[in-house]
């Protein structure tokens, strides 16, 4: 049984720690545990409580109502409205419940709600990456389980196969070739499978390369593919080798090629572009960029847009 501080649970649930103690007090609705050391403490439970109130209360019903309601009327309320499309503060509530729970149905019943109401790319930008984003604040404070992180990632890439498998296979002579990969060290999957299904959208021939690329297998394949576009992220910590480094001689295996870069580390190290690479400070510049990019003629020219 895992056991939470109050802060936990307001990373989890979004309820400021001061609002959480005035619904205990006032309305008795959580009562933490004491270890023998007189700490308080909540458990799975109480988390799981409170996911459900934060859910309900953002949703319009107010904490007064609230707490005259059983569990099982609070649990049986937030299974009704979960049919239907919440607010966005609730929509990460349900999400969060969902990886808490390890119950592929919420998740399943809420994401393809969305995906009916407003298309894929819409829930990935509007429901999903928030709640990744929070999932990443989750994971580096510890208030979540190593398996309930593999549980919701699975999930969400499981999505993202099938969503990028319906698309149609873009064909003709015009059509760019954008060459996808992560470097060696790198774990952002979801994020690299998103721009698969993104560029393959907008018309790309997409060829993904998969995780842990080395610079050798990047020089046979653009011997092989020689794309158009070649795009990347380094997000994580670079221990190999510093990233301008790394950056140039990428430049130097896509001499013909436009270079797309993103991630964390690529903008904190203020890395110099060379003369074939583009840096994508944003998802908004990244979707910019695939949607006015076009190859001058004869292509592969290497001048940039």
């Amino acid at each position: 049984m895992a056991i939470y501080a109050i802060k936990d649970l307001e990373k989890l649930s979004g309820i400021k720690a001061h609002t959480l103690r005035i619904w205990e007090q006032r309305y008795g609705l959580i009562t933490p545990k004491r270890t023998p050391t007189n700490i308080r403490y909540y458990d799975d439970e109480d988390l799981k409580f409170i996911l459900n109130i934060a859910l309900l209360n953002r949703n319009g019903i107010k904490i007064s109502k609230i707490a005259q309601m059983s569990k099982s009327e609070i649990t049986g309320k937030v299974s009704e409205l979960s049919d239907f499309r919440f607010e966005e503060g609730a929509q990460l509530d349900a999400l969060t419940l969902s990886m808490i729970e390890m119950d592929e149905y919420k998740f399943e019943r809420i994401v393809v709600t969305n995906i009916q109401q407003i298309g894929f790319e819409r829930t990935m930008l509007e429901v999903v990456y928030p709640f990744l984003d929070k999932l990443s604040l989750l994971w580096l404070t510890g208030s979540i389980h190593p398996v309930q992180e593999s549980f919701i990632s699975n999930l969400i890439r499981q999505k993202l196969i099938v969503a990028i498998d319906r698309l149609p296979m873009p064909t003709g002579r015009s059509v760019q070739k954008l060459l996808l990969y992560l470097p060696e060290g790198e774990r952002q999957e979801l994020t690299i499978l998103f721009m698969q299904y993104l560029a393959k959208a907008r018309g790309y021939h997409v060829v993904y390369l998969g995780l842990d690329v080395s610079l050798t297998d990047l020089r046979d394949a653009q011997r092989i593919l020689q794309p158009h576009f070649v795009f990347t992220m380094i997000t994580e910590t670079f221990g190999k080798e510093p990233v301008q480094r790394y950056v140039d001689k990428m430049a130097d295996v896509f001499p013909d090629s436009r270079v797309l870069l993103s991630g964390y580390q690529v903008i904190a190290q203020n890395v110099v572009s060379p003369s074939n690479t583009i840096i994508l400070n944003s998802l908004e510049h990244t979707l910019s960029y695939l949607e006015s990019a076009v190859l001058p003629q004869p292509a592969r020219q290497g001048s940039l847009v």
